[in-house]
């Protein structure tokens, strides 16, 4: 086993981005902390072989990121584990319901906010401690979307709370840059995983049908990505490797478009 780069713990990786986020930091020297639901053992479980087949240290911390007490002990179950946390990707994450402004609902907004705004000010605050305690700095890297840079016909709690993870890391960079750690998201448009097929077959199936106005923005800005391409985890996982290393130490507080080009600003 070469010498560790350090330590990386990502939520949300027994499937999707999170997965291919996890294996490309094994793949770049870290030792990980596998992180999804406790539903998810299974896929931790070969994910976690997969790492040790690279060579590297891996522990497995199942917990609900929306709850507190969970996340705490997400990471303070880590740490003795693998010696230390210096990399958070908060990737875990919900779509929530496709629907109007007027016929959404208050709980699925509240389940979509739970999970993608508090899960990852939870994630951000249990690490950003975790690395202050330490004292040797770190890097905290959360997942916006490209529904963060841009509203999202049909989207509305999505949209929003993705919009929320970019303030959230706005902050968190300006209070902890003084302890040596970095914050920064990225922002994916539409990726090639088993959560955005199951929203596509939501909408093929749906009774009544969707309102054609949501199909016709879907098509219009989906159909128009400059490099005419579907993007696949790797692509986020590629961007992740970056902000993690040492060479991205004078970064902070940025949301990063990996979106083929559907949102330029």
């Amino acid at each position: 086993m070469s010498v560790s780069k350090g330590v990386a713990l990502i939520t949300g990786s027994a499937q999707g981005i999170g997965r291919s986020i996890a294996l490309r930091l094994a793949s770049d020297g870290f030792d990980i902390a596998l992180n999804d639901m406790p539903t998810k053992g299974t896929e931790l479980e070969s994910l976690a072989s997969k790492i040790e087949s690279l060579g590297r240290a891996v522990c497995i911390v199942p917990a609900d990121v929306s709850v507190d007490e969970q996340v705490k002990e997400m990471i303070d179950g880590a740490v003795p584990k693998l010696g230390g946390l210096d990399v958070m990707v908060s990737n875990a994450g919900v779509i929530g319901e496709v629907a109007s402004l007027v016929s959404s609902t208050v709980e699925s907004w509240d389940h979509t906010f739970s999970v993608n705004a508090r899960g990852s000010y939870l994630c951000y605050k249990y690490a950003a401690m975790q690395m202050i305690q330490q004292g040797r700095g770190g890097r905290i890297i959360g997942a916006s979307s490209i529904a963060g840079k841009m509203g999202l016909f049909g989207f509305s709690s999505y949209t929003s709370s993705k919009f929320a993870i970019r303030g959230l890391t706005q902050v968190a960079a300006l209070e902890l840059g003084k302890y040596g750690i970095t914050v920064n998201s990225y922002a994916p448009s539409g990726i090639q995983t088993a959560m955005s097929k199951d929203v596509m077959d939501r909408l093929e199936n749906a009774k009544p049908a969707p309102d054609p106005d949501l199909i016709k923005w879907l098509t219009s800005v989906y159909g128009n990505v400059p490099l005419k391409q579907v993007g696949q985890p790797e692509d986020i996982a590629s961007i992740v490797s970056y902000l993690a290393s040492k060479e991205a130490h004078f970064i902070t507080g940025q949301c990063i478009s990996v979106d083929g080009g559907t949102f330029m600003s």
